[in-house]
């Protein structure tokens, strides 16, 4: 694969939004590849046949095996086709620490011909939500700072706000959850953090060193929120008297937070 200057390879036109590139600057080194297409709006297809999900977003998902689409899947889909085809079909490719995901996707950060990165990008502009699975972790903050754009100005999925109650999960899946903290406790499973409602969040025995347990224990009472794939308990064999129905496993100290 030919490495190549993304800065002057293509002509790019004035559809991107301003300030984005300046919050996520362009690393050295990028791969300069060829999309083949865009599958929705967090991952692609490359000409040579790698399918590859960007680090650090979660766009709303396609409708499948029956389901409706998500709103603003279809608009994320058709805007990170915009974005590829404005890029010239092209875009730099910074693989992450982890390369591979479950699925044997490539999981990479992927930069426009002018250096913007897309993810950050997508998130400014409202159609993702920003998320952490370590050690992908090293664009975090601007990301962070790309979605708190877009939801200060309403855009895309913040135009109203998509936080969930504990009391409303009502299936697995993606979420942004809020509510207050009613017991933290930990054990040889990790730390786990019971909010009011039938959801609980755990931190992974291998991941606690990556949190700050001063933090956390100052969260008991204090109403947050938090994101990421939520598990439902209920089909893994039955619950336990008093256990909550609801699991979301935390993957990064950025996924819990102080509401605002």
């Amino acid at each position: 694969m030919k490495k190549a200057s993304l800065a002057g390879a293509f002509f790019v036109s004035a559809i991107w939004l301003p300030g984005a590139q300046a919050l996520c600057p362009t690393p050295s080194g990028l791969s300069s590849v060829a999309v083949q297409r865009v599958v929705d709006g967090d991952t692609l297809r490359l000409s040579d046949g790698r399918s590859v999900r960007m680090i650090g977003l979660n766009t709303p998902e396609l409708g499948k095996q029956g389901r409706s689409d998500e709103p603003f899947a279809v608009a994320a889909r058709k805007r990170l086709e915009a974005l590829v085809a404005d890029s010239g079909g092209r875009v730099g490719l910074l693989p992450g620490k982890e390369a591979k995901d479950h699925y044997g996707r490539t999981l990479a950060h992927l930069y426009s011909a002018s250096g913007v990165n897309l993810e950050a990008q997508m998130l400014a502009d409202g159609l993702g939500f920003q998320v952490a699975v370590a050690p992908n972790v090293d664009l975090v903050a601007c990301q962070q700072a790309a979605e708190r754009e877009a939801r200060r100005a309403g855009r895309g999925i913040w135009r109203q706000s998509p936080v969930l109650k504990a009391e409303q999960i009502q299936r697995s899946g993606f979420a942004v959850v809020g509510g207050r903290v009613s017991k933290i406790q930990r054990n040889r499973g990790g730390i786990f953090i019971e909010l009011q409602g039938d959801l609980v969040l755990r931190v992974a025995p291998n991941l606690v060193e990556q949190f700050d347990n001063a933090r956390l224990l100052a969260m008991q009472g204090r109403q947050i929120e938090a994101r990421g794939w939520i598990v439902d308990r209920s089909r893994r064999g039955g619950l336990k008297t008093g256990q909550a129905r609801w699991l979301l496993p935390l993957t990064d100290s950025s996924m819990l937070e102080l509401s605002r």
